[in-house]
Protein backbone atom coordinates (compact mmCIF):
# COMPACT_ATOMS: atom_id res chain seq x y z
CA UNK A 1 0.00 0.00 0.00
CA UNK A 2 1.09 3.73 -1.01
CA UNK A 3 0.81 6.65 1.94
CA UNK A 4 -2.12 8.64 1.18
CA UNK A 5 -0.61 11.82 0.78
CA UNK A 6 1.28 10.15 -2.32
CA UNK A 7 -2.12 9.07 -3.79
CA UNK A 8 -3.61 12.42 -3.16
CA UNK A 9 -0.86 14.03 -5.59
CA UNK A 10 -0.93 11.59 -8.22
CA UNK A 11 -4.62 11.33 -8.50
CA UNK A 12 -4.62 15.27 -8.98
CA UNK A 13 -2.16 15.37 -11.33
CA UNK A 14 -4.08 12.74 -13.30
CA UNK A 15 -7.19 14.68 -13.20
CA UNK A 16 -5.20 17.82 -14.71
CA UNK A 17 -2.78 15.15 -17.54
CA UNK A 18 -5.69 14.28 -19.24
CA UNK A 19 -7.73 17.62 -20.23
CA UNK A 20 -4.58 18.66 -20.66
CA UNK A 21 -3.35 16.04 -23.57
CA UNK A 22 -6.87 15.96 -24.61
CA UNK A 23 -6.37 19.68 -25.57
CA UNK A 24 -3.17 18.95 -27.82
CA UNK A 25 -4.64 16.28 -29.53
CA UNK A 26 -7.85 18.10 -30.12
CA UNK A 27 -10.26 16.14 -27.99
CA UNK A 28 -12.70 18.62 -26.29
CA UNK A 29 -15.38 15.99 -25.21
CA UNK A 30 -12.49 14.21 -23.43
CA UNK A 31 -12.44 17.65 -21.95
CA UNK A 32 -15.89 18.02 -21.07
CA UNK A 33 -16.09 14.62 -19.28
CA UNK A 34 -12.92 15.76 -17.08
CA UNK A 35 -14.38 18.82 -16.20
CA UNK A 36 -18.04 17.17 -15.42
CA UNK A 37 -15.89 14.66 -12.57
CA UNK A 38 -14.67 17.87 -11.28
CA UNK A 39 -17.67 19.43 -10.48
CA UNK A 40 -19.24 16.55 -9.21
CA UNK A 41 -15.72 15.87 -6.93
CA UNK A 42 -16.21 19.40 -5.56
CA UNK A 43 -19.53 18.64 -4.80
CA UNK A 44 -18.57 15.96 -3.15
CA UNK A 45 -15.76 17.09 -1.38
CA UNK A 46 -18.50 19.78 0.41
CA UNK A 47 -20.78 16.59 1.27
CA UNK A 48 -17.54 15.12 2.82
CA UNK A 49 -17.58 17.65 5.35
CA UNK A 50 -20.87 16.56 6.73
CA UNK A 51 -20.85 12.88 5.96
CA UNK A 52 -17.04 12.04 7.10
CA UNK A 53 -16.28 14.60 9.23
CA UNK A 54 -19.33 15.38 10.83
CA UNK A 55 -21.17 11.83 11.04
CA UNK A 56 -24.51 13.80 9.49
CA UNK A 57 -25.80 11.15 6.39
CA UNK A 58 -27.45 14.33 4.37
CA UNK A 59 -29.39 12.92 1.09
CA UNK A 60 -30.87 16.10 0.48
CA UNK A 61 -27.40 17.77 -0.90
CA UNK A 62 -29.04 18.36 -4.18
CA UNK A 63 -30.77 21.49 -2.54
CA UNK A 64 -27.49 23.40 -2.20
CA UNK A 65 -26.79 22.03 -5.98
CA UNK A 66 -29.85 23.16 -7.47
CA UNK A 67 -29.26 26.70 -5.20
CA UNK A 68 -26.13 26.67 -6.94
CA UNK A 69 -27.14 25.92 -10.52
CA UNK A 70 -30.81 28.18 -10.40
CA UNK A 71 -28.62 31.06 -9.11
CA UNK A 72 -26.19 30.87 -12.08
CA UNK A 73 -29.16 30.23 -14.17
CA UNK A 74 -31.24 33.45 -12.96
CA UNK A 75 -28.44 35.69 -13.00
CA UNK A 76 -27.25 34.72 -16.49
CA UNK A 77 -31.12 34.95 -17.84
CA UNK A 78 -30.97 38.11 -17.07
CA UNK A 79 -28.26 39.38 -18.03
CA UNK A 80 -28.57 37.92 -21.59
CA UNK A 81 -32.44 38.90 -21.77
CA UNK A 82 -31.47 42.55 -20.29
CA UNK A 83 -34.44 42.50 -18.33
CA UNK A 84 -33.63 43.48 -14.15
CA UNK A 85 -33.97 40.92 -11.68
CA UNK A 86 -35.23 42.63 -9.44
CA UNK A 87 -37.29 46.58 -10.84
CA UNK A 88 -38.50 49.28 -8.11
CA UNK A 89 -36.77 52.15 -6.20
CA UNK A 90 -34.04 49.66 -6.00
CA UNK A 91 -32.76 47.91 -9.85
CA UNK A 92 -30.64 44.94 -9.70
CA UNK A 93 -29.17 44.03 -12.72
CA UNK A 94 -28.14 40.40 -13.59
CA UNK A 95 -24.39 39.20 -14.13
CA UNK A 96 -22.71 37.01 -16.47
CA UNK A 97 -19.60 37.54 -14.36
CA UNK A 98 -18.43 34.20 -12.75
CA UNK A 99 -16.71 35.49 -9.55
CA UNK A 100 -19.82 37.48 -8.50
CA UNK A 101 -22.44 34.62 -9.51
CA UNK A 102 -20.39 32.28 -7.32
CA UNK A 103 -20.37 34.33 -4.60
CA UNK A 104 -23.87 34.43 -4.89
CA UNK A 105 -24.28 30.82 -5.38
CA UNK A 106 -22.41 30.47 -2.19
CA UNK A 107 -24.28 32.78 0.01
CA UNK A 108 -27.20 31.58 -1.09
CA UNK A 109 -26.30 28.59 -0.48
CA UNK A 110 -25.14 29.39 3.27
CA UNK A 111 -28.26 31.24 3.98
CA UNK A 112 -29.90 27.87 3.30
CA UNK A 113 -27.57 25.97 4.68
CA UNK A 114 -27.55 27.85 7.93
CA UNK A 115 -31.69 27.33 7.74
CA UNK A 116 -31.93 23.90 6.96
CA UNK A 117 -29.70 22.82 9.43
CA UNK A 118 -30.81 24.75 12.21
CA UNK A 119 -33.88 22.53 11.65
CA UNK A 120 -32.01 19.83 10.50
CA UNK A 121 -30.22 19.11 13.60
CA UNK A 122 -33.01 19.51 16.24
CA UNK A 123 -33.03 15.28 14.82
CA UNK A 124 -30.80 12.42 14.53
CA UNK A 125 -30.49 9.07 12.83
CA UNK A 126 -33.03 8.23 10.18
CA UNK A 127 -35.17 11.15 10.67
CA UNK A 128 -32.22 13.68 9.74
CA UNK A 129 -31.64 11.80 6.61
CA UNK A 130 -35.84 12.00 5.97
CA UNK A 131 -36.21 16.04 6.72
CA UNK A 132 -33.04 16.41 4.67
CA UNK A 133 -34.32 14.58 1.55
CA UNK A 134 -38.10 16.37 2.54
CA UNK A 135 -36.39 20.00 2.14
CA UNK A 136 -34.90 19.31 -1.48
CA UNK A 137 -37.91 17.34 -2.30
CA UNK A 138 -39.80 20.64 -1.98
CA UNK A 139 -37.06 22.80 -3.98
CA UNK A 140 -37.75 20.28 -6.34
CA UNK A 141 -41.43 20.27 -6.76
CA UNK A 142 -41.44 24.37 -6.28
CA UNK A 143 -38.80 24.92 -9.02
CA UNK A 144 -41.48 22.55 -11.29
CA UNK A 145 -44.27 24.94 -10.64
CA UNK A 146 -41.86 27.90 -11.16
CA UNK A 147 -42.72 29.16 -14.27
CA UNK A 148 -41.09 32.15 -14.74
CA UNK A 149 -37.88 29.47 -15.10
CA UNK A 150 -38.70 27.24 -17.25
CA UNK A 151 -40.49 25.22 -14.94
CA UNK A 152 -40.10 21.60 -15.38
CA UNK A 153 -38.68 22.44 -18.82
CA UNK A 154 -35.98 23.64 -17.21
CA UNK A 155 -33.73 26.77 -18.20
CA UNK A 156 -31.19 27.76 -21.02
CA UNK A 157 -28.35 29.93 -20.75
CA UNK A 158 -27.17 31.44 -24.29
CA UNK A 159 -23.44 31.63 -23.74
CA UNK A 160 -21.04 30.94 -20.86
CA UNK A 161 -20.43 33.20 -18.77
CA UNK A 162 -16.86 35.94 -18.50
CA UNK A 163 -13.89 35.00 -16.27
CA UNK A 164 -11.56 38.34 -16.22
CA UNK A 165 -8.89 37.39 -18.43
CA UNK A 166 -9.97 33.84 -19.82
CA UNK A 167 -11.91 32.93 -22.81
CA UNK A 168 -14.44 30.87 -20.94
CA UNK A 169 -15.78 28.75 -24.04
CA UNK A 170 -12.21 27.14 -24.48
CA UNK A 171 -12.86 23.87 -23.22
CA UNK A 172 -9.56 23.78 -21.33
CA UNK A 173 -9.60 26.91 -19.61
CA UNK A 174 -13.39 26.83 -18.41
CA UNK A 175 -11.82 23.06 -17.04
CA UNK A 176 -8.53 25.29 -15.18
CA UNK A 177 -11.41 27.19 -13.53
CA UNK A 178 -13.06 24.51 -12.13
CA UNK A 179 -10.03 22.45 -11.11
CA UNK A 180 -8.42 25.11 -9.60
CA UNK A 181 -11.57 25.66 -7.17
CA UNK A 182 -11.48 21.96 -6.34
CA UNK A 183 -7.81 21.87 -5.50
CA UNK A 184 -8.65 25.06 -3.00
CA UNK A 185 -11.26 23.48 -1.51
CA UNK A 186 -9.12 19.96 -0.92
CA UNK A 187 -6.46 22.27 0.92
CA UNK A 188 -9.04 23.97 2.89
CA UNK A 189 -11.09 20.51 3.61
CA UNK A 190 -7.82 19.31 4.92
CA UNK A 191 -6.48 22.30 6.96
CA UNK A 192 -10.16 22.16 8.58
CA UNK A 193 -9.32 19.03 9.38
CA UNK A 194 -6.50 19.30 11.29
CA UNK A 195 -7.64 22.77 13.07
CA UNK A 196 -9.19 22.67 16.13
CA UNK A 197 -12.33 23.05 14.85
CA UNK A 198 -12.03 20.33 13.11
CA UNK A 199 -10.91 18.39 15.90
CA UNK A 200 -14.21 19.16 17.88
CA UNK A 201 -16.12 18.18 15.07
CA UNK A 202 -14.39 14.76 14.78
CA UNK A 203 -15.06 14.23 18.40
CA UNK A 204 -18.76 15.53 17.96
CA UNK A 205 -19.26 12.56 15.49
CA UNK A 206 -17.35 10.51 17.96
CA UNK A 207 -18.82 11.24 21.03
CA UNK A 208 -21.54 13.82 21.57
CA UNK A 209 -21.32 13.74 25.48
CA UNK A 210 -17.69 14.03 26.19
CA UNK A 211 -17.77 17.66 24.23
CA UNK A 212 -20.24 18.73 26.19
CA UNK A 213 -18.29 17.75 29.11
CA UNK A 214 -15.91 20.02 28.07
CA UNK A 215 -18.14 23.20 27.53
CA UNK A 216 -18.97 22.73 23.43
CA UNK A 217 -21.54 22.35 21.70
CA UNK A 218 -21.87 19.76 19.55
CA UNK A 219 -24.74 20.68 17.65
CA UNK A 220 -23.45 24.14 16.95
CA UNK A 221 -20.16 22.21 15.45
CA UNK A 222 -22.07 20.17 13.15
CA UNK A 223 -24.52 23.30 11.68
CA UNK A 224 -21.08 25.11 11.24
CA UNK A 225 -19.65 22.06 9.44
CA UNK A 226 -23.41 22.11 7.41
CA UNK A 227 -23.22 25.66 6.45
CA UNK A 228 -19.79 25.18 4.85
CA UNK A 229 -20.99 21.54 3.34
CA UNK A 230 -23.37 23.33 1.60
CA UNK A 231 -21.87 26.36 0.65
CA UNK A 232 -19.13 23.98 -1.37
CA UNK A 233 -21.96 22.09 -2.72
CA UNK A 234 -23.99 25.29 -4.02
CA UNK A 235 -20.41 26.29 -5.67
CA UNK A 236 -20.11 23.04 -7.29
CA UNK A 237 -23.82 23.79 -8.59
CA UNK A 238 -23.04 26.86 -10.36
CA UNK A 239 -20.38 25.45 -12.39
CA UNK A 240 -22.28 22.44 -13.17
CA UNK A 241 -25.14 24.70 -14.44
CA UNK A 242 -22.05 26.82 -16.30
CA UNK A 243 -20.88 23.64 -17.90
CA UNK A 244 -24.55 22.72 -19.20
CA UNK A 245 -25.59 26.45 -19.83
CA UNK A 246 -28.81 24.67 -18.87
CA UNK A 247 -30.68 24.40 -15.40
CA UNK A 248 -34.01 22.32 -14.39
CA UNK A 249 -35.61 21.26 -11.63
CA UNK A 250 -33.46 17.58 -11.72
CA UNK A 251 -30.49 19.18 -10.40
CA UNK A 252 -33.38 19.26 -6.77
CA UNK A 253 -33.89 15.27 -7.37
CA UNK A 254 -33.43 13.05 -4.44
CA UNK A 255 -31.17 11.02 -7.36
CA UNK A 256 -28.82 13.56 -7.73
CA UNK A 257 -28.42 13.60 -3.99
CA UNK A 258 -28.13 9.73 -4.20
CA UNK A 259 -25.34 9.82 -6.59
CA UNK A 260 -23.18 12.73 -4.70
CA UNK A 261 -23.19 10.59 -1.83
CA UNK A 262 -22.23 7.34 -4.04
CA UNK A 263 -19.16 9.97 -5.09
CA UNK A 264 -18.05 9.58 -1.39
CA UNK A 265 -19.16 6.30 -0.44
CA UNK A 266 -16.97 4.86 -3.84
CA UNK A 267 -13.81 7.13 -3.39
CA UNK A 268 -13.84 6.56 0.44
CA UNK A 269 -15.66 8.36 3.54
CA UNK A 270 -13.70 10.96 5.35
CA UNK A 271 -10.63 10.98 2.68
CA UNK A 272 -9.53 13.57 1.10
CA UNK A 273 -9.27 12.80 -1.87
CA UNK A 274 -12.27 10.03 -1.91
CA UNK A 275 -14.62 11.88 -3.40
CA UNK A 276 -12.38 12.90 -6.08
CA UNK A 277 -11.59 8.91 -7.16
CA UNK A 278 -15.45 8.20 -6.51
CA UNK A 279 -16.74 11.16 -9.09
CA UNK A 280 -14.42 10.03 -11.60
CA UNK A 281 -14.70 6.42 -11.13
CA UNK A 282 -18.48 7.60 -11.50
CA UNK A 283 -17.96 9.40 -14.90
CA UNK A 284 -15.71 6.81 -16.68
CA UNK A 285 -18.32 4.08 -15.64
CA UNK A 286 -21.07 6.29 -16.83
CA UNK A 287 -19.37 7.05 -20.43
CA UNK A 288 -17.74 3.76 -20.97
CA UNK A 289 -20.66 0.76 -19.50
CA UNK A 290 -23.66 3.65 -21.04
CA UNK A 291 -22.16 3.12 -24.30
CA UNK A 292 -22.63 -0.68 -23.94
CA UNK A 293 -26.09 -0.81 -21.98
CA UNK A 294 -28.54 1.79 -20.69
CA UNK A 295 -28.62 -0.51 -18.14
CA UNK A 296 -25.19 0.36 -16.58
CA UNK A 297 -26.23 1.21 -13.14
CA UNK A 298 -25.96 -2.07 -11.87
CA UNK A 299 -22.66 -2.15 -12.81
CA UNK A 300 -22.23 0.57 -10.56
CA UNK A 301 -24.82 -1.14 -7.62
CA UNK A 302 -22.59 -4.06 -7.53
CA UNK A 303 -19.30 -1.98 -7.66
CA UNK A 304 -20.85 -0.16 -4.55
CA UNK A 305 -22.12 -3.69 -3.07
CA UNK A 306 -18.55 -4.88 -2.76
CA UNK A 307 -17.25 -1.30 -1.27
CA UNK A 308 -19.55 -1.48 1.23
CA UNK A 309 -19.33 -4.78 2.41
CA UNK A 310 -15.39 -5.51 1.64
CA UNK A 311 -13.89 -2.07 1.30
CA UNK A 312 -14.85 0.85 4.18
CA UNK A 313 -12.54 2.99 2.69
CA UNK A 314 -13.45 3.30 -0.72
CA UNK A 315 -11.50 2.45 -3.51
CA UNK A 316 -8.93 4.76 -1.98
CA UNK A 317 -8.73 2.38 1.04
CA UNK A 318 -7.77 -0.41 -1.18
CA UNK A 319 -4.67 1.13 -2.15
CA UNK A 320 -3.35 3.83 0.36
CA UNK A 321 -2.77 3.72 3.97
CA UNK A 322 -3.18 6.54 6.28
CA UNK A 323 -0.10 8.47 7.73
CA UNK A 324 0.32 8.92 11.55
CA UNK A 325 -1.06 12.45 11.28
CA UNK A 326 -4.15 11.43 9.73
CA UNK A 327 -3.38 11.90 5.88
Amino acid sequence: MIPEKLLNLVVLALLLAVPYWASLNDAPFTITLATRATIFALAAVGLNIALGMGGMVSLGHALFFGIGGYTMGILAFHAQSFTPLIDGPMVIEGTKSMPVIWAVAMGVSALAALVIGALSLRTAGVYFIMITLAFGQMLFFFTISWSSYGGEDGLSIFLRNEFPGLDTLVPFNFFALCYGLLVLVILFNARFARSPFGLALNAARQSPDRVRAVGLNPQRLKLVAFVISGTITGLAGALFADLNRFVSPTMFSWQTSGEIMVFVILGGVARLCGPVVGAVAFVMLEHFLGGLSEFWHIYLGLLLLLIVLFARGGLVGLVARRGAAHD
